[in-house]
């Protein structure tokens, strides 16, 4: 890798861990709904200017629709969730609980796609889940049935972006691939139409108290826009240079920026269970993430080659 991916990398972790100090600014005031519906929609929006920007041709290859399902997968329901966990957690845990995303990957390999389960990733996931437990017990915040659904929305937006990973590659990149920029937007576009009539119902029958003020909707703006659709170009940009593997490392280096956005800028309390939490998932995701090495062949056996 050159110095400009580990710069990239470097950014994408903070732009990315500064994402739950947003929704953090912005889910108590609009709610969690609200909240995620305008991520998607101005991600979407962000997409479009940037597609237009860089002149790129919309040309889904008629996989539009499945970019739009995985859009549901990818951003509608973990976005939401995250909004429901930014109502019950500090930004820094949803950023710590956001590191579980590879072990939710290898638990959906193993049991819906035939992904084998070795002994070091399951270490990992185990490694993982005493991580999740000691953060949520010895944290700043008392243990209540509260940090537990918020621990667990984040639970389900990690599971689905493990989902996501094989469903893009059985129906986009295993399939003669598509412009990641196309991609992100046309995920964005279909995560916007999914949440577009839950936001109006409850808009409607249960609107929020207040929809805020500059301070909101600059959060919005920069979640959408930035933490969003420029997220996404950067990241798509990295599996494309360094490939999907070492792009997947920026997972080890959003906890930090995400702790310490909420440290710096909302005042949350940083303590031991961070560090020793944190670390026992990143450690675990080390785990799930580093290659294990090949079993060696049976004395005497050849091996058949092409």
């Amino acid at each position: 890798m050159k110095l400009s991916d580990y710069v990239r990398l470097l950014l994408l972790a903070a732009i990315w861990g500064a994402s739950f100090l947003f929704m953090r600014v912005a889910a108590p005031v609009l709610g969690a709904l609200p909240t995620a519906f305008f991520r998607v929609l101005l991600g979407a929006i962000g997409l479009a200017v940037i597609l237009l920007i860089l002149k790129t041709q919309a040309d889904f290859k008629g996989k539009l629709k499945a970019t739009m399902v995985l859009g549901v997968i990818n951003s509608g329901i973990p976005f939401l969730m995250y909004s429901v966990a930014a109502l019950l957690l500090p930004a820094g845990y949803s950023a710590i609980l956001n590191a579980t995303t590879p072990l939710m990957g290898v638990l959906i390999g193993s049991m819906f796609f035939n992904d084998s389960l070795t002994r070091k990733k399951a270490a990992g996931v185990l490694i993982g889940l005493v991580g999740i437990t000691l953060l949520t017990t010895t944290g700043p915040v008392t243990l209540s049935t509260t940090v537990v659904m918020g621990a667990m929305a984040c639970l389900v937006a990690t599971s689905c972006y493990g989902a996501a990973g094989f469903l893009t590659k059985q129906w986009v990149a295993d399939k003669g691939g598509l412009d990641a920029k196309l991609v992100a937007f046309g995920s964005q576009i279909g995560a916007t139409l999914f949440l577009a009539p839950f936001f109006a119902i409850s808009a409607t029958a249960n609107p929020p108290a207040s929809w805020g003020d500059s301070t909101v909707w600059l959060a919005l703006a920069a979640v959408g826009f930035i933490c969003t659709a420029c997220a996404y170009i950067l990241y798509f940009r990295l599996i494309a240079d360094i490939g999907p593997v070492r792009s997947l490392t920026v997972t080890f280096l959003i906890p930090p920026f995400g702790v310490l956005w909420g440290v710096m800028f909302l005042d949350e309390s940083f303590s031991t269970a961070h560090l020793y939490g944190g670390g026992l998932i990143c450690l675990a995701v080390w785990f799930v993430l580093s290659k294990s090495k090949p079993k060696p062949e049976p004395a005497g056996q050849n091996v058949a080659t092409s």
